[in-house]
């Protein structure tokens, strides 16, 4: 499958930060030493992303709890309240003061986020491992998991452009990815279309591209049969992924829900 040999320190090393710009920038001969691993090497990536996303998660908490207390200076209220009963405007503001704490505004996102780094790549490699298995692939289950974990590092370059254009402007991040695009508007399918987008940039076609190349280095299917399955279960985890804002919105009556990850 590969003509790369490996040593066994190599194929058994757990930790390899040095194979972190390689991947990016060296992706064939990298992902041809990730697919051939003897033992699992998807710690150093996931750890990567966890940390990325923590700190985004940090910054985006700092920076809308400063403009929590800058609106609450500045003694305006939030739109209607003055149509408000006086239990609707007390009830209102212990809910403000209760989700402006530390624990929704830190605690909350940081587990989330974590939570969705593990399960995101879980997810992810299983259904591709799956989706090879039932394309005449033979690769094991470690394989992909490991070949997957790396193509999720384009993601954490996605979250250090975040921190800093969080931290140089002081402003929270509204309009992510293509979601600027999405139609005006109030409805369910501007809601949903403008999640989707959000996840659509130039960082998620890096990692189909990333991925595609991984799943041609771990498997010896077709190029046909490799763009197929990394294109079906990429759209259909967007599709999936976009469906909580959808959610949250008809239950909270706002007309965009950003997701934490």
């Amino acid at each position: 499958m590969n003509d790369i040999s490996l040593d066994s320190a190599e194929l058994n090393g757990r930790w390899r930060f040095d194979w972190l710009l390689p991947t990016l920038f060296q992706p064939r001969r990298t992902f041809a030493r990730i697919a051939v691993a003897e033992t699992t090497v998807w710690q150093t990536p996931i750890l990567i992303l966890v940390l990325s996303g923590l700190i985004r998660t940090l910054v985006n908490g700092s920076v809308k709890a400063a403009a929590n207390l800058a609106a609450a200076n500045s003694g305006a209220p939030p739109p209607g309240f003055e149509y408000y009963t006086p239990e609707q405007q007390a009830q209102l503001q212990q809910a403000m003061a209760a989700t402006s704490g530390p624990v929704f505004t830190y605690l909350l996102p940081a587990v989330v986020t974590v939570l969705g780094v593990y399960l995101g790549w879980l997810i992810l490699g299983w259904v591709i491992h799956l989706g090879l298995t039932l394309m005449g692939g033979r690769g094991s289950s470690r394989q992909a998991l490991n070949v997957v974990a790396w193509t999720l590092l384009p993601f954490a370059i996605r979250d250090v452009v975040r921190i800093t254009a969080m931290w140089l402007t002081g402003q929270p991040l509204t309009t992510l990815g293509l979601s600027g695009f999405a139609p005006a508007g109030d409805g369910n399918l501007t809601i949903y279309l403008t999640a989707l987008l959000s996840f659509v940039d130039i960082y998620l076609l890096w990692h189909i591209l990333l991925l595609l190349i991984g799943v041609r280095a771990a498997e010896t299917i077709g190029r046909a049969k490799a763009w197929s399955v990394v294109l079906l279960v990429v759209i259909a985890s967007l599709l999936i992924r976009a469906l909580p804002a959808l959610i949250a919105a008809q239950f909270s009556g706002l007309t965009v829900v950003r997701p934490f990850f």
